[in-house]
């Protein structure tokens, strides 16, 4: 087996659907040496703000020089993104190993009357695998999709997150946010310390109640222990209060006002580990936000005109995107290239992410998900009266870059020319993905 038949075979796992509950991945990880028991944890879930709480949690860490393994969920350029120890990803090598031994275990599993496992089960598997192979002080592990019966609920960490909660998924996990809640807090353990995100009252009331009868210290974040001092598109600064300490002057590099508060999350969960036993100094903490980064979120691709990529999937994340617009661009013309997928919130995404763009070109990434150009237009058009159809990512890409060419030479000599110029490319995870690879190829 070679790394494309690895990742082959981990992706047509996805006919065998994706089935909630924790019955199979127990059994393959038993089968397995219980792998995810040799390593401590932290476990992060919630709608929005996972990835980066997670990123910003394990960049302290290292910064400790502990030995960090970080799981995420999706990834968006290469398989080998979503395992990783030291920030450096799985090596392709060692990833079709942990493959062909977990198949091996899969195929028993399914002899002896067991359901197969799902992609993500797996995929969980092998993280877990590659975290205990490399003996890792302390892994960040980010739940795929809820929490109650997601495959990495597993692990019994030294302190749960939830950041914030709003709607998504909502076939899944419930059509309330009480009852997506429910799912969420499902992570949260007898005796281990949570830390929530300021939830909508609905959400937090759940959380709260089930860290209380679940025996959990319970830390929620809020608003008034953050004093902002000053938030560009490169770097924001804010003092952070906790528990009678201050950290003045806290550089965060991933921009928008909302980054702040999984900032703060992220603080108070490293705060409970230093309380562990952990050493995570002053000096540990501010070097190691300063080193976080986020791709694919709020991220700068491009300049003259600015290219920002962000996978604002759900209404949530749209309005993030749309309030971090507002905040970095005003007065500047927007174009925005757009795709959602057709399981998503279609109608709030599009109607929010329009509500900040002159122009808009719909596409299709490389995903069966994806709804389609024609259909996302007939959306569009219900909020925007310019819109254009794109049937790939590259032409879309081509024709967006032409758009601000041609503006820019239509303006007059006193202008700032196409540093006027925003190309917001959203809407999808796979999008963006696809665009990153594209436009870093072009930097190259």
């Amino acid at each position: 087996m070679n790394y494309d038949e690895a990742v082959q075979y981990i992706h047509n796992t996805v006919k065998f659907g994706s089935k909630l509950g924790l019955t199979n991945i127990t059994e393959l990880l038993k089968r397995l040496g219980n792998p995810h028991k040799k390593f401590p944890s932290v476990h992060v879930a919630g709608t929005n703000g996972k990835g980066s709480v997670t990123s910003m949690t394990a960049s302290v860490l290292h910064q400790a020089d502990y030995k960090v393994g970080m799981f995420i969920s999706p990834y968006l350029e290469k398989f080998t993104e979503r395992i990783q120890v030291n920030f450096e990803e799985i090596p392709e090598e060692e990833l079709v190993l942990l493959v062909e031994q977990v198949k091996e275990q899969v195929d028993g599993m399914v002899r002896d009357g067991h359901n197969h496992p799902t992609e993500f089960e797996i995929v969980t598997t092998l993280g877990f695998l590659w975290f205990a192979k490399q003996k890792v002080d302390i892994a960040v592990v980010e739940v795929g999709l809820g929490g109650r019966l997601d495959s990495t609920n597993v692990i019994n960490p030294l302190v749960s997150v939830i950041t914030s909660i709003s709607y998504d998924h909502m076939r899944v996990l419930g059509s309330t946010l009480s009852e997506i809640a429910f799912e969420k807090g499902g992570i949260i353990k007898p005796g281990v310390p949570v830390v929530s995100y300021p939830q909508q009252a609905e959400a937090g009331k759940v959380i709260k109640e089930l860290a209380a009868e679940r025996g959990c210290s319970y830390y929620e974040v809020l608003p008034d222990q953050i004093k902002e001092k000053d938030t560009g598109l490169s770097v924001q600064h804010i003092d952070f209060t906790f528990q009678g300490n201050t950290w003045e002057n806290l550089a965060i590099h991933l921009p928008g006002k909302h980054q702040q508060l999984n900032a703060a999350c992220a603080i108070t969960a490293l705060q409970v580990l230093k309380e562990k036993g952990f050493n995570i100094t002053d000096e540990i903490l501010y070097a190691g936000l300063d080193q976080a980064r986020w791709p694919g979120r709020l991220e700068v691709m491009g300049e003259n005109p600015t290219i920002l990529l962000d996978g604002a999937h759900n209404p949530s994340g749209a309005q993030a995107l749309a309030d971090a617009i507002r905040l970095y661009f005003p007065d500047k013309q927007i174009y925005l290239i757009l795709a959602v997928l057709h399981d998503k919130d279609v109608s709030g995404v599009t109607n929010i992410l329009c509500s900040v763009a002159d122009r808009v070109i719909v596409t299709k990434p490389d995903s069966p998900r994806a709804t389609s150009p024609e259909e996302l237009a007939a959306i569009v058009e219900k909020h925007h009266s310019d819109v254009t159809i794109s049937e790939s990512v590259p032409e879309a890409i081509s024709m967006v870059t032409d758009w601000a060419q041609a503006d820019k030479g239509k303006m007059d000599d006193n202008s700032n020319d196409s540093n006027d110029k925003v190309i917001i490319i959203s809407g999808s995870l796979y999008l963006v993905g696809e665009a990153r690879t594209i436009l870093r190829q072009r930097l190259e």
